[in-house]
């Protein structure tokens, strides 16, 4: 019998009994749902949910964005061309980024005409019609070339606001600029600095996170540089992101290492704008609140995390690629629902209502999702 679907048998009591969806249920089996066939050589999942319960997966094949979307509770998907607008930046975290913003979707990608870190600039497309067509692009970054590093973030808020975080490379050393936009993509202003370190630099190559909760308060996380410490710090807006407050250190340990980990965790928000961070620390996922102190999940890489109806879900890696681990509420140990998988994403609807869903890319079998959380009343 194939070792995924060993596991996937012998875990769907246990899927079922915390929440997650199972066979059982008219939503979703316990099986991953095949976005993209491996053979397309499809990239860097990203996904998104929006408030009528549609599920949109962004992502990367060759220098093509493209965005899936179901309608029918991630059972199939249906996949259409975002654009194209030179070398995209793929791998390690980077690609494609896709945000749900009120009847507007949302995604965003670092292209450039050369790539591979010698040019590059954050793009946004903007869809009005649920996914199937696309406008733009429109350019986020203000100085041309300053996000070559392709490492970016984005999310969505109330009232069609959507936020950009990047690593900016306009002056000497890497700096965290963000940029926000309040019609729901179609036109963004002029860039802000979110942080600069006193060491110069945050880490070079760690994505940024970005998280808005249901009250509009906004979340950006980095991988920092303080003292030869490659710690994960945060900074959280009132007002869309036009102002930040003082940047926080996570967790009570530090990692000293003279090297980029390339691994940036996640950030969320729960209903009552509570934060949620996922990150990894010496081969170690932690979770952690800013001001607590961090919570040991496990061995593994790769972290994201978001609030469902019942709290957060998160989902990790135990290599890079290697065995897919999630950990729904309510849980003291993960599940592993994938044997072959690389750099996973969790999403759920707006303010954490459902449904909540995992994406991830996979070498065998193309990109994947899964739903997570059962339907109410099952």
């Amino acid at each position: 019998m194939n070792r995924t679907v060993f596991v996937m048998a012998a875990g769907a009591a246990l899927l079922a009994s915390v929440g997650v969806a199972t066979a059982g249920d008219d939503s979703q089996a316990a099986r991953p749902t095949t976005v993209v066939a491996a053979d397309v050589g499809a990239r860097e999942p990203q996904v998104a949910v929006d408030g009528h319960g549609r599920v949109y997966v962004a992502f990367g094949v060759g220098n093509s964005i493209r965005c899936a979307r179901s309608e029918d509770g991630g059972r199939s998907y249906r996949i259409a061309t975002v654009g194209e607008a030179g070398v995209l930046s793929l791998g390690m975290r980077r690609g494609p980024r896709i945000a749900a913003a009120g009847d507007f979707v949302v995604v965003s990608a670092i292209v450039g005409r050369e790539g591979k870190g010698r040019d590059g600039d954050l793009l946004a497309w903007r869809s009005t019609d649920a996914g199937q067509s696309w406008k733009g692009p429109a350019r986020v970054n203000t100085v041309e070339g300053s996000a070559r590093e392709g490492l970016h973030g984005m999310a969505a808020g109330p009232g069609g606001s959507v936020f950009c975080a990047w690593l900016d490379l306009r002056e000497k050393g890497t700096l965290v600029y963000g940029s926000r936009s309040r019609d729901g993509g179609a036109t963004w202003e002029p860039d802000k600095l979110v942080y600069r370190s006193p060491s110069g630099s945050v880490c070079q190559c760690c994505h940024p996170s970005v998280a808005f909760g249901p009250t509009g308060e906004l979340a950006v996380m980095w991988r920092n540089i303080v003292d030869g410490a490659r710690d994960l710090y945060l900074a959280r807006s009132t007002d869309d992101g036009a102002t930040f407050g003082s940047a926080e250190k996570l967790g009570r340990g530090t990692w000293r290492l003279n090297a980029c980990p390339m691994d940036g965790g996640a950030a969320a928000l729960g209903p009552d704008d509570s934060v949620e961070t996922v990150w990894m620390r010496e081969n170690t996922v932690f979770a952690a609140s800013p001001g607590g102190r961090e919570r040991r999940l496990g061995r593994g890489v790769q972290g994201w995390t978001a609030f469902g109806p019942n709290g957060p879900y998160t989902a990790w890696l135990a290599a890079r690629p290697g065995k897919l681990l999630v950990l729904p509420p309510g849980r003291d140990e993960p599940l592993a629902i994938a044997e072959d998988a690389n750099d996973p994403v969790v999403a759920s609807a707006p303010g954490g209502r459902g449904p909540v869903f995992v994406a991830w890319e996979s070498k065998s079998t193309g990109i994947q999702t899964m739903r997570l959380d059962a339907p109410s009343g099952r």
